[in-house]
């Protein structure tokens, strides 16, 4: 379809509770449209996930797609492209890990984010269908990174020290924590 904007941190869209999006609407064309431009503008970044809020659409909407085995997120199962619909996170143990996230919606800068290890995913697949997810360590936290967006929030209202905020270039010269790398 399209190749959409990503708009960037300050954008009032990206500080919005996305609403839900109704049963009625997922057969929709408009809804239909805006996945389809979803899908064009993920592959166009070469991220691994996209939320509606990030290209403008403020609904609960976002789509996952990891290629798995040995790639720059280290070594991760892969993941088809999944289309999440009012997703809500259930996290099920309070162990924290972290990761330099970086964020499309934050280009250049990556923040030192820890988040917990292991949660559950309820969403609606695009034919109104309830499915679940059991997610653990870094996989963990690429859903969180993703529907945070549809709460109103990026990697960087995450942060605990901003002292860890920094320039993508300037990453592997700082000492400090975890080597590890979320891009959205």
């Amino acid at each position: 379809m399209a190749i959409r904007e990503i708009i960037r941190m300050g954008h009032p869209t990206l500080c919005q509770v996305a609403r839900l999006l109704q049963p009625h609407e997922l057969s929709g064309e408009p809804v239909r449209e805006l996945l389809a431009d979803m899908v064009d503008t993920l592959h166009h970044a070469g991220a691994i996930g996209l939320a509606a809020p990030q290209i403008n659409a403020s609904v609960r909407l976002a789509i996952i797609e990891i290629p798995g085995g040995n790639s720059r997120y280290g070594e991760i199962p892969a993941m088809p492209l999944t289309v999440f619909v009012n997703p809500e996170v259930q996290l099920l143990d309070g162990e924290l890990a972290g990761y330099w996230e970086g964020c499309l919606s934050v280009p250049g800068l990556r923040g030192f984010v820890e988040r917990p290890q292991h949660a559950r995913v309820h969403a609606l697949d695009l034919q109104g269908n309830a499915f679940e997810l059991e997610l653990k360590g870094f996989l963990a936290t690429v859903f969180q990174h993703e529907f945070d967006h549809l709460d109103g929030r990026l990697c960087v209202d995450r942060l605990k020290d901003s002292s860890l905020l920094v320039y993508e270039d300037m990453l592997a010269e700082l000492p400090g924590p975890g080597p590890a790398v979320l891009d959205d």
